[in-house]
C-alpha cells in the first residue's frame, strides 16, 4: 500500500493536537504583565508539549520518507502512536492547571513514555515489513537516543513524586536530546539518491 494517506492523516491529527492545546490557553484577566504570572505553569507546560509534538512530527516525517510502502500492521502501529500523542492536550492542561503537582507530572511522564514506546514499535514494524537490510534499518542502526529517552522517562516518573520540577527537568532533557537533529535517515537517503 502507498503511504500518502497515512502521512496526510497523521499530519492532520498532529495539527489538531496542537490546535486543542492552544485552545486550552486562556487569556489573563488583566492587561499588564503581572497578570500572566498565574499562567506561567500553563504556558510552560504548553511550550514543552508543543516542542514534543514538533519533535514527533519531524521524526515521523523522516521515518516515512525512508519508508517505501505500508502494511496493515504499520497502519495500526501508527494509530497506536497517534493515540498516545492525542493525550498530550489532556496531560498538558492537567499539569499546567495544577502547577506541576506530583500525580499530573508523573502521568505526563507516563504518556511521554508510552509515546516513545509506540514510536519505537512503529519503527520496528516498518523494519520488519521492509526487511533488516532496508534503508530505514540501515539508517537507524542502534537507536541510542530512543533507548536513552525511555530510560529517562522511567526514571523521571517516580521522581515526580519527590520533585515535580526535577521530573520536568528530565522531560526537558529528553526534548533537548531530540532537538539536536537526528541526521541518520537524511544521510542514508542522500547516499541512496542517484547522483
Amino acid at each position: 500500500m502507498g503511504k500518502n494517506r497515512l502521512e496526510a492523516f497523521s499530519d492532520g491529527v498532529l495539527a489538531i493536537i496542537i490546535t486543542i492545546m492552544v485552545l486550552e490557553l486562556k487569556a489573563p484577566h488583566g492587561a499588564d504583565l503581572k497578570s500572566l504570572s498565574p499562567l506561567v505553569h500553563i504556558l510552560l507546560s504548553y511550550i514543552l508539549s508543543f516542542i514534543y509534538i514538533g519533535i514527533y512530527w519531524n521524526n515521523h516525517h523522516h521515518l516515512f520518507h525512508a519508508t517505501s510502502r505500508v502494511s496493515a500492521g504499520i497502519l495500526w502501529a501508527n494509530l497506536h502512536l497517534l493515540f498516545w500523542l492525542s493525550l498530550f492536550p489532556f496531560a498538558t492542561a492537567w499539569i499546567g492547571e495544577n502547577q506541576l503537582s506530583s500525580v499530573p507530572t508523573a502521568m505526563y511522564g507516563g504518556i511521554l513514555l508510552m509515546a516513545g514506546v509506540s514510536y519505537y514499535l512503529l519503527q520496528q514494524t516498518i523494519i520488519r515489513h521492509q526487511g533488516r537490510n532496508s534503508l530505514l534499518a540501515t539508517a537507524l542502526g542502534r537507536d541510542w537516543k530512543g533507548l536513552a529517552s525511555m530510560f529517562i522517562y522511567v526514571a523521571a516518573i517516580p521522581v515526580a513524586f519527590l520533585s515535580p520540577w526535577l521530573a520536568i527537568a528530565l522531560y526537558t532533557t529528553v526534548a533537548a536530546i531530540w532537538l539536536i537533529p537526528d541526521r541518520r535517515i537524511e544521510r542514508a537517503l542522500q547516499q541512496h539518491e542517484p547522483s
